[in-house]
């Protein structure tokens, strides 16, 4: 069954592992059209956050809703309108970058030939399609695997560091296609703790400490002051 939503929420949050609470009552909303940042240092709970959000880590208390669906009850359908780049980049590095993306096309039973080659296009890999990932740097790696991420058009796209390894013009390029699949209506959230790559890409900002939110506002000027201010740092 496929379903939509426009909206996701997590709604009073807690995850503790074992006497360590990663997130402690948080709550927030995001929509489509929106790049909605998760910003914090180091522990503050960002990568927890992102897991909920993808229905890979159950909440200790609280609850995530996918428009009127809850997680608990519709998780499997809705996991085909999420894509999620995380630490690990889930990629078979003895494979080419064009064996790859056919691979998870056919998993989302897409059609591979237009699917993939778009796919490449975006990634800017398209004269290194056919080497295999394990020749690639770390930042070639870390385009395929955005696109990978993104080959099923998900309604739902969470990113965990999606800068690491980049060069600027990399970061040109991934900045770009979140811009442009938030525009066609994804929903973006991200967690960084660089301000510089934030600053501009993001249309809302989720300030996180030692797992509690502490500010939620629109992204605007003055964005290292304000973290500086509520975090200390940066």
């Amino acid at each position: 069954m496929m379903v939509d939503f426009d909206q996701v929420a997590l709604v009073d949050v807690t995850r503790h592992f074992g006497r360590r609470r990663a997130v402690s009552h948080v709550s927030f909303s995001a929509c489509r059209g929106e790049i909605v940042g998760l910003l914090g240092p180091n522990g503050a709970g960002k990568s927890t956050l992102i897991g909920i959000a993808a229905t890979l880590v159950s909440p200790s208390a609280g609850e995530v809703r996918f428009g009127g669906r809850g997680a608990r009850s519709h998780g499997p359908a809705l996991r085909g309108r999420i894509g999620l780049l995380a630490h690990e980049l889930h990629l078979y590095p003895e494979l080419s970058a064009r064996q790859n993306l056919s691979f998870f096309a056919r998993l989302y039973d897409l059609d591979v030939g237009e699917h993939v080659d778009a796919a490449l296009r975006s990634a800017d890999l398209i004269d290194r399609a056919d080497d295999d990932v394990s020749g690639y740097s770390r930042g070639m790696r870390q385009r395929l695997a955005l696109e990978r991420t993104l080959l099923h058009g998900p309604r739902l796209v969470l990113l965990d560091e999606p800068f690491t390894g980049l060069d600027d013009r990399a970061v040109g390029i991934v900045t770009e296609r979140l811009k442009r699949i938030a525009s066609d209506g994804a929903i973006v959230l991200l967690a960084t703790h660089d301000l510089d790559l934030a600053d501009g890409l993001v249309t809302r900002v989720l300030l996180l400490r030692a797992g509690r939110l502490i500010a939620d506002e629109t992204a605007g000027a003055g964005l290292r002051g304000r973290y500086r201010a509520l975090i200390g740092g940066g």
